[in-house]
C-alpha cells in the first residue's frame, strides 16, 4: 500500500487517478444544499453532511452550511464562476469516483438541487459507470425560495397555470436555443437560471415570440440569503434590471409576478395597480 500523502497532495493525486481498485465502504452522495439559507437544508441533507469524510462543494455554498460537516472532513472547492472554473467537469467526476474508491464517504454539495441545472446527472452517470455507489438527496431549488420570499407564487389559479425552468446560458456560451413560442404563451411563469448576462437577448426573443412587453418580471439576487435583493420590473425593462445585479440571480417572468414585493422597500401603488389590471386575485 503506498504511503498516504498530505491532504493537498493526496487531493491532486486523486483528481487524476483512474482505475484504482475500490475499497469497501466508499460511496458518493449528491446533496442539494438549497439556495443558501442553512434552515432550508433537508434533514436528509444534514445527516449526509454530518457523516461526510470528504466534501466537494460549489463556490456558492455558504460557510454556515459547510461548517455542519465534521471538522476532520476534507473540504474541496470546485467553484464555477462563468468562464473561471477551478476544475473541469470531467475532473470533478473523476475526483468523486477516486475518493469513493479510496473507501471514503463523499458528499458532493451543490447549491439548490443537484438535478436542476446542477450537472448532477453527469456525476451520477460517472459513478454508475465506475461501479461506485451513489445516492441523490434533493434540495430546495432557488426558484422556490425566490418566489416564497417575494410573496409571488410560481403557479397561480388565475394567472399561472404552468411554470417552466430554463437556462439562460447555452453549453457553448451565449443565448440558449429554446422553444421561444412556447415560452411566450401567457398565463405561465418562466424562471431563467444563469440568465443575467443574456437578459437582453432573452427578453427580446420572448417579446418577438409574442410575450407582452408589459408582462411583470422579477429579478432575485442571492435568494434566501441575508443579502437577498428583489427588483420588480416588466419584460421590456428586464435587461436594465439585470444589469444592476452583481451576485447570482434568477430572472422570473410571468403574470403572477405582479404579486411580488420588492426587497428592502414596501410594495408600491403601481405594483398593486398592475396586479388589478392583469386580473390577478389573491
Amino acid at each position: 500500500m503506498p504511503h498516504r500523502k498530505p491532504k493537498n497532495e493526496a487531493t491532486k493525486r486523486l483528481v487524476v487517478l483512474g482505475g484504482a481498485p475500490a475499497r469497501k465502504g466508499g460511496a458518493v452522495w449528491l446533496v442539494g444544499a438549497g439556495p443558501g439559507d442553512p434552515e432550508l437544508l433537508t434533514l436528509k441533507a444534514l445527516k449526509a453532511l454530518q457523516n461526510a469524510e470528504v466534501v466537494v462543494h460549489d463556490g456558492l455554498v455558504s460557510d454556515e452550511i459547510l461548517d455542519l460537516a465534521p471538522a476532520a472532513a476534507r473540504r474541496i472547492s470546485v467553484a464555477k464562476r462563468k468562464s473561471r472554473h477551478s476544475y473541469a467537469q470531467e475532473e470533478i467526476n473523476r475526483m468523486l469516483v477516486a475518493f469513493a474508491q479510496e473507501g471514503l464517504k463523499v458528499v458532493r454539495l451543490k447549491g439548490g438541487d443537484p438535478f436542476i441545472f446542477g450537472r448532477g446527472g453527469e456525476e451520477l452517470e460517472a459513478c454508475r459507470e465506475a461501479g461506485v455507489e451513489c445516492h441523490v438527496v434533493p434540495g430546495v431549488t432557488a426558484a422556490l425560495a425566490a418566489g416564497a420570499s417575494a410573496g409571488a407564487p410560481l403557479t397561480h389559479r388565475g394567472s399561472a397555470q404552468a411554470v417552466t425552468f430554463v437556462t439562460g446560458h447555452a453549453a457553448s456560451g451565449g443565448e440558449p436555443d429554446l422553444d421561444w413560442e412556447s415560452l411566450a404563451r401567457p398565463n405561465q411563469t418562466v424562471v431563467i437560471y444563469m440568465g443575467v448576462s443574456t437578459a437582453a437577448g432573452i427578453a427580446a426573443r420572448l417579446m418577438a415570440a409574442g410575450r407582452q412587453a408589459a408582462t411583470p418580471a422579477l429579478v432575485v439576487e442571492n435568494a434566501s440569503r441575508s443579502d437577498e435583493r428583489r427588483i420588480l420590473t416588466k419584460l421590456s425593462e428586464l435587461p436594465d434590471a439585470a444589469a444592476d445585479v452583481a451576485g447570482p440571480a434568477l430572472l422570473i417572468v410571468g403574470e403572477a409576478m405582479a404579486l411580488a414585493q420588492a426587497g428592502g422597500q414596501e410594495a408600491t401603488l403601481q405594483d398593486e395597480a398592475r396586479a388589478l389590471e392583469l386580473g390577478v386575485k389573491s
